[in-house]
């Protein structure tokens, strides 16, 4: 795989444990017209099954419509190479590994290494990679050498590839599974990113991966449910403190003469 950049590399700094909601909606979009749209609106590409023919054709008409040189190549077993265009939507920061150590002693190595904290940083908005990719490569493939091309240490498994389309002023998000080949998506659709655009996001499955997480990230977690435990005890007492109080005023009020 080989890379080039089409945006700017600069990273905004951030510290640990910040975060922001994930929404997907976009200038055209809602919540509302994502739970009324059909499945015949989204396109399959990864449906389509085409001959060694079929894809030279193909392979010769893309080449046709752009104006750079991203070509795609055939190669005599019929797969084929070419780049794909990765735009980067991430809401929430990555996590870098620590800065190299440049302590000298062992003690001063065990001070450091009681330092060392991950660092986090914001991807700009507008952060766009090329890839040289195989019509063999598949999705998880291609967030792996993402993350690797930014030396990120957050588990690829926090993150999902997504196809972007534009129909009738609709923007529409559909997440690919980990064994559908992107080049391929691209062949198929063609070069324009309004009818096929491929975005990395965070992956938002409706349940919990804990198995991504790190071991801090974990435990920071578990802090957090035990405060909101704890107060959450703290109320019920307190009301159940309330009401044995309201109930011996009343006693005292029945069993007093007069």
């Amino acid at each position: 795989m080989t890379w080039g950049s089409t945006a700017n590399d600069p990273f905004c700094s951030l510290e640990d444990g910040s975060s922001e909601l994930e929404l997907y909606f976009t200038a055209y979009t809602s919540f509302f017209h994502k739970a009324r749209r059909s499945a015949d609106e989204q396109i399959d590409w990864g449906k389509q099954e085409l001959t060694l023919s079929e894809i030279q054709h193909k392979v010769k008409e893309y080449n046709a419509q752009i104006n750079s040189n991203l070509y795609m190549v055939v190669n005599k077993d019929g797969s084929y190479t070419g780049f794909i265009k990765v735009h980067f939507q991430l809401v929430r920061p990555i996590s870098l590994p620590p800065r190299q150590s440049l302590c000298s002693t062992q003690e001063e190595e065990q001070q450091c290494g009681r330092l060392k904290r991950r660092t986090s940083f914001y991807l700009p908005k507008d952060t766009a990679k090329h890839l040289h990719v195989s019509s063999h490569t598949r999705v998880r493939e291609v967030i792996e050498a993402l993350l690797n091309k930014f030396t990120v240490v957050d588990n690829p498994a926090k993150f999902a590839l997504f196809e972007r389309t534009e129909r009738q002023s609709q923007v529409y998000m559909h997440k690919l599974s980990d064994d559908e080949c992107p080049l391929y998506l691209r062949l198929c659709a063609g070069p324009s990113e309004k009818v096929l655009s491929l975005v990395l996001k965070e992956n938002e499955t409706g349940e919990v991966n804990w198995d991504a997480f790190s071991f801090p990230e974990l435990c920071n977690f578990l802090r957090i449910l035990q405060r909101e435990e704890e107060e959450h005890v703290r109320q019920i007492v307190r009301r159940y403190a309330l009401a044995r109080d309201t109930m011996k005023q009343a006693m005292a009020r029945i069993t007093t003469p007069g």
